[in-house]
């Protein structure tokens, strides 16, 4: 049980880092700040697509991450 509790966390791992790696950055350098700034700031370009698929992924392999490691972290003490 502990032996499959840690590779999955492993796996979990590795997976949350090459999601935020492949995640596209949200700056868009110093044009987007001057010429584009305004849209962000109200909300006219959503995202949509891979996007929004990559940044639910996130959140759900961040917390995933999270309570693996805390079971992890509680049944290794016990």
């Amino acid at each position: 049980m502990i032996l499959f509790m840690k590779i999955l966390l492993l796996i979990v791992c590795v997976g949350l880092i090459a999601v935020v790696l492949l995640q596209k950055g949200k700056s868009a350098g110093l044009s987007g700040a001057i010429s584009g700034g305004a849209e962000h700031l109200f909300g006219r370009t959503k995202a949509r697509g891979l996007e929004l698929f990559m940044a639910r992924l996130t959140i759900v392999l961040a917390v995933l991450f999270l309570v693996l490691s805390i079971v992890v972290a509680y049944i290794v003490k016990g």
